[in-house]
């Protein structure tokens, strides 16, 4: 099943509140937010410029999620950065 851009950002927005919320994660979760963040980057019909901005920081932070050996100390240090993504993740998904 193929998801369409506002499946994935809702997937997105659910994964990285969980993280920040519950504050742990797995690194095949983190494999998904890597994934799902590509196929944004790579989608033509995303123009939203503050979504294009922030998701190759998404990316970052999913791809070395990947590789940390301390997930709670991997989201705690992005804990600012979660914030803001998703505030700006939602007022993506509102438009």
């Amino acid at each position: 099943m193929t998801l369409n851009t506002n499946n994935q950002l809702t997937l997105l927005i659910d994964l990285l509140d969980e993280q920040k919320g519950e504050c742990c994660g797995h690194v095949s979760e983190y494999q998904q937010i890597s994934r799902l963040v590509q196929s944004l980057m790579n989608n033509n019909n995303v123009t939203d410029q503050e979504l294009l901005r922030i998701l190759p920081e998404i990316y970052s932070y999913g791809k070395d999620g990947e590789i940390v050996e301390n997930i709670e100390g991997h989201i705690t240090a992005n804990d600012q950065n979660l914030a803001s993504w998703l505030h700006a993740l939602h007022q993506t998904s509102e438009r």
